[in-house]
Formats: C-alpha cells, sequence, structure tokens
C-alpha cells in the first residue's frame, strides 16, 4: 500500500507568466486565431485582405493525453475525472466514494483549484496520497490539461495504484474540451442548480460517461424537478448512465459505487 504523502504535494500550471491564461477560443474549437490589423495600415494598404492563421492548440495537449493514457494503461490505473460546476459537492461525493473503496481499492487523487487546499485536506485522510495543483500563480486557469496531469502522477508511485481520480476544476465549460488520458469522465450536477444546465452546457454531459445528480436530500425543500434535469441530460447523451445521490446520506451510493467498481474490472 502506498504510504500516505505529507499531506499533499503543490505546484503551479503555467510555466511563462507571459503567456495568457486560457489559450482556448469560447466556441471549443480548440483554434486560436492570429489576424492582420488593417486599422494600423495607410490608407493605400485600406483594401488589403485580413490574413486569419488558425492553428489547433490543443493538438499538443492531445499528444501528452496519449503518452498518459499509454502509460496509465502500462501501469494497469485506471483514470477517472470528475467535473461539475463549482459547489456541486464534487469533493463531497469524493470523500463519501474512498471511505467506501479504499483500502481495497488503492487509490490516489489529483485536486484541480484556483486558489487554497481546502479539498485536498478532505480527501487527505483515506490512506491515498493527494497532489494539489492551483493555477492561482499565473491568472487562474480554469481546467487541468494533459501536461498537469502528467506532471502530477510523477508524485506517486503508479505500481501501488489502482485508481486516480482527478477532480477537476469546478467548472461546466472548458475542462470538457481537454482530454488528460483518463478512461472515464464523470459529470456532477446538483439539484441547487437548473434542470436546464444539460441543455446550456451540452458539450460536458456529450463527453461525460455518467452523471451524478447530487444532494437529493434537498428536493423536498427545493422547487426543482428532478425528474425534467434526467430527461435534458438524455437528451444530451441518451445512453448516459445517471445515478440520483446524497453525498450527505449516501442515499443512492450502492449503486454508484457497485458502477464504478464493474468499470474497474473492464
Amino acid at each position: 500500500m502506498l504510504s500516505l504523502m505529507s499531506k499533499y504535494q503543490r505546484y503551479y500550471h503555467h510555466k511563462d507568466p507571459r503567456k495568457p491564461h486560457h489559450s482556448h477560443n469560447g466556441s471549443g474549437s480548440g483554434a486560436a486565431v492570429k489576424k492582420t490589423d488593417t486599422s494600423l495600415l495607410g490608407e493605400a494598404n485600406a483594401k488589403t485582405k485580413e490574413i486569419k492563421i488558425v492553428r489547433k492548440v490543443l493538438d499538443v495537449n492531445d499528444t501528452i493525453a496519449h503518452q498518459n493514457r499509454e502509460l496509465f494503461r502500462e501501469k494497469g490505473v485506471f483514470v477517472i475525472n470528475v467535473m461539475s460546476s463549482p459547489g456541486s459537492g464534487k469533493t463531497a461525493i469524493l470523500v463519501k466514494t474512498l471511505s467506501q473503496i479504499t483500502p481495497k481499492i488503492r487509490c490516489a487523487v489529483i485536486v484541480g483549484d484556483i486558489c487554497t487546499s481546502n479539498d485536498a485536506d478532505r480527501l487527505a485522510g483515506f490512506n491515498a496520497p493527494v497532489v494539489q495543483v492551483n493555477t492561482d500563480a499565473f491568472g487562474g486557469d480554469c481546467h487541468l490539461a494533459a501536461h498537469v496531469i502528467k506532471t502530477a502522477a510523477n508524485n506517486f508511485n503508479l505500481d501501488e495504484i489502482d485508481l486516480l481520480i482527478v477532480e477537476n476544476i469546478g467548472n461546466l465549460v472548458c475542462p470538457a474540451e481537454f482530454d488528460m488520458g483518463e478512461n472515464l469522465r464523470i459529470v456532477v450536477l446538483s439539484v441547487t442548480e437548473g434542470e436546464d444546465k444539460p441543455l446550456k452546457y451540452p458539450l460536458m454531459f456529450r463527453v461525460c460517461h455518467a452523471a451524478l445528480l447530487n444532494k437529493i436530500d434537498l428536493l423536498p425543500y427545493l422547487d426543482y424537478d428532478s425528474k425534467a434535469a434526467v430527461q435534458n441530460i438524455l437528451k444530451v447523451n441518451p445512453q448516459m448512465p445517471i445515478f440520483e445521490i446524497s453525498a450527505k446520506t449516501q442515499e443512492g451510493f450502492d449503486s454508484w459505487i457497485e458502477w464504478l467498481k464493474q468499470q474497474l474490472k473492464g
């Protein structure tokens, strides 16, 4: 069994503070656009055509993600990427999940946040090593990328890990665009969010392999239509397994844990 690290390791995402922290555009195409500024040209060149140079900025990420996937496959490490908006209960879910699957399943955790080690502190008590990634030093990236996972994984003895859990930065947009070399993508939606979130952020629900509808213990106190939320998820991803759970009471956790174990068995 891999011994618990001295709580967690922290490192920062970017190496070059001069680079913008958000390197992809809002369309999700992964393309950066560079163009000429015709306003700086004289009248003689006023009719000069604008030239756009499009570069697929996700190419490098995809290459490293492939390398990560090959390394994890070679080491027999199963990787899940857990994503959601802030406050959905990702950390609480992982606390309860780790309490049920360790030590039979040897786990490690990578936690992504812009600031603080609060979530890493909560996850560090299950004999599972934890690496904290903070992105605040250079503007605060809104997602984890493949090269970050590669660097963070170097802190682990992968030969002694069965399951690597990545808790991504709270965001329903950017994390969905970045392959990290994981086996499964899990999206968490809480009943304190709108039922229309899957329709407003379809890419996240389209690329994920399962959804956790969390905080169902609050349903008696909310004007929330959980059936509509489930239907909206299935409109985006008809094959999506959906687990309605409460991280507080652990209602619904048996089905979620059993499904996760089945994925680990392949």
